[in-house]
């Protein structure tokens, strides 16, 4: 039974409320957070490709919005990818 869903994760919490320094750090832990909250599973695995994505500018300037694929695996755990 493997799930798959589409979602728009918004990042600007991380962005006003979040010193510059720390951003980069905090909208990783905020990505597994939502995460792990829609789709009711703790057990959260991020790819390479987001990864990057959120640190592509570096530690100040993440981006307003990411869009990843977020996919139920066969042992239990959930991957997100991004959606391109």
């Amino acid at each position: 039974m493997a799930e798959e869903r589409i979602y728009t994760i918004p990042l600007r919490d991380v962005k006003e409320n979040v010193p510059s320094s720390k951003r980069a750090a905090k909208a990783i832990r905020y990505i597994k957070k939502f995460v792990a909250k829609h789709m009711k599973n703790e057990n959260v695995k991020l790819s390479e490709s987001v990864n990057e994505k959120v640190w592509e500018r570096g530690i100040k300037k993440i981006p307003s919005k990411v869009r990843v694929r977020v996919k139920t695996q066969e042992d239990g755990s959930v991957s997100v990818e991004m959606a391109e």
